[in-house]
Formats: C-alpha cells, sequence, structure tokens
C-alpha cells in the first residue's frame, strides 16, 4: 500500500525527515511514534501529497505520489490532528460537503457511513451544529467525514488526542475493524498503550527512524518490559539498533 525510498523533508537547513525507507501493506496498522518534532506529521503530509518531499519518491496505492497525486488523494482518508471540520454547518453537512469533495454520490456515502455513524451513537445528532456537539463527537465525526468515500487507507494524525478513555477504546475498535476489512491504517500517536494496538511501529527522532518492527519483538529486542521504557530506551540516545 505504501513505499516510500530515501524519503526527505528540508525546511532550510533543518532536515525535519530523513532517508526514510518504509514499506506498509494492506491490511496493516501502522503506527508512527516520537516526540514533537520528531518528523510524524511531517512524514504523513508527504504520503498524503500534501507536502512534496525535497528528494526521494513515495508510492501510495501504487501511484507515484509525485506523477499521480489527485489519483493518491482519491485513495486516502485522513484525519488530521488539528479538528478541521466546519464549525458553523450540521454535523450532516459536514459529511455531505466531504462526500462532495471526493465526488461520492450522496446516496454511496450514507451507505459508506451510516453503519459507523450508528456505532459511535452520531446519528441522532445530524442535524445539530458542529460546534454544539462535544469535543469526543467532533473527533468521532472527523473520523466518519474521512471515511465517506470509503479509502483503501486511512491516515489518523493523533485522532484521540483530547477525548476520554471510553471514546479511545471506541476509536481502537474502529481501527481494528477497518484492518480486518482490508484497509490499511496509519496512526500517530502519543499515548504509549496505543502502540500496542499496532501491527508494527516505527519510533522515529530527527527526523530518522530508530526502531522499526512488531510492538511484541521491538520490546523483546531492547529488553524492556512496555513500550513507554522502549520509547526512552531508543528515543534517549541510547546507541541500541535494530538489525
Amino acid at each position: 500500500m505504501i513505499k516510500t525510498e530515501e524519503l526527505t523533508r528540508k525546511f532550510g537547513d533543518f532536515i525535519a525527515v530523513d532517508h526514510l525507507n518504509l514499506q506498509i501493506v494492506r491490511g496493516e496498522i501502522f503506527g508512527f511514534l516520537g516526540a514533537n518534532g520528531a518528523g510524524k506529521t511531517t512524514t504523513i503530509r508527504m504520503l498524503c501529497g500534501l507536502l512534496m518531499p525535497s528528494s526521494g519518491r513515495i508510492w501510495v496505492n501504487n501511484l507515484d505520489v509525485a506523477k499521480e497525486g489527485e489519483k493518491v488523494k482519491k485513495s486516502i482518508g485522513y484525519m488530521s490532528q488539528r479538528f478541521s471540520l466546519y464549525q458553523d454547518l450540521k454535523a450532516k453537512e459536514n459529511l455531505e460537503f466531504y462526500a462532495g469533495v471526493y465526488a461520492t454520490p450522496r446516496a454511496e456515502a450514507w451507505e459508506n457511513t451510516l453503519p459507523l455513524l450508528e456505532q459511535f451513537g452520531l446519528k441522532e445528532s445530524l442535524n445539530m451544529r458542529t460546534a454544539e456537539l462535544p469535543m469526543g463527537y467532533k473527533q468521532r465525526l472527523s473520523l466518519v467525514c474521512a471515511l465517506v468515500h470509503n479509502p483503501p487507507l486511512v491516515i489518523l494524525d493523533e485522532p484521540t488526542s483530547g477525548v476520554d478513555p471510553q471514546a479511545r477504546r471506541e476509536f481502537w475498535q474502529v481501527i481494528n475493524q477497518l484492518a480486518f476489512a482490508g484497509k490499511t491504517v496509519l496512526v500517530s500517536t502519543h499515548f504509549m498503550d496505543e502502540a500496542e494496538y499496532c501491527h508494527r511501529v516505527i519510533i522515529m527522532q530527527a527526523g530518522k527512524e530508530v526502531a522499526l518492527g512488531p510492538p511484541r519483538e521491538l520490546k523483546q529486542r531492547f529488553e524492556v518490559q512496555n513500550m513507554q521504557e522502549l520509547f526512552m530506551k531508543v528515543a534517549g540516545g541510547i546507541n541500541a539498533k535494530l538489525k
């Protein structure tokens, strides 16, 4: 689903992403971990075609992002780190807007999202102004909007920031359902317990990969008990490298 070769992004003299090589398969939940400024969001923006790399190449769904960017965007459902829906619109109007952006017929968009609206308890809130929804419901609505066109790749940038533990559990139930259905899900998170739910994770530091693999394998290899300890060990400057 995703392949990068020597992916690099510079901002002046600052290297935000440094020669990153990834291969992410269909149906995989892939986690991005790293401190602020590690390069996670910059990488995600390049994968979405929202930011061009300084060098290197990206393929998404067998499409070259540099050459077929518009086709790539139609393959992706993206939920940004910051809440990006229109506050003055009703919840259903935001859904209709996103369906229009992706040229998805209204009936098809409704079919794609109705099960999730019911699961999230949003169906009864569709006629409410988005600004009036509690924060957890706004995040749920953002995720539904990202899925309105039934994309094969879903990218979630800090999807559970600012929501309660119940909402976090609901998000991960949906993420697992998406992967089980064959969708690839990329998740950027600061919650180390959430990293345990990923099939594989990458830990980034200063734009570089410092660890990559399944959480269980990484914990065994670095001789730690949990992902928090792993993160502190590999992102804290200890010279432990995967082979």
